[in-house]
């Protein structure tokens, strides 16, 4: 599963660390996420999609290989 979560958060002006904050995780795991070493929790990708003011079917997408 790849995401926006890099492109959304980087349009808005939000650091690694901010988002975090605001999403109640931390930096380390927003990199994670970003870089697609960890997949969210459902809890956590509402908090995201909420945080980044989209949906989260827009954050996500299936990785075709």
């Amino acid at each position: 599963m790849k995401n926006r979560i890099k492109e959304l958060r980087e349009q808005q002006g939000l650091s690694q660390g901010k988002l975090a904050e605001m999403c109640r995780v931390s930096r380390q795991t927003i990199n994670a996420i970003e870089n697609n070493k960890y997949d969210p929790t459902l809890e956590l990708a509402f908090r995201l999609a909420k945080v980044l003011r989209v949906k989260v079917d827009e954050l996500f997408f299936p990785d075709e290989k």
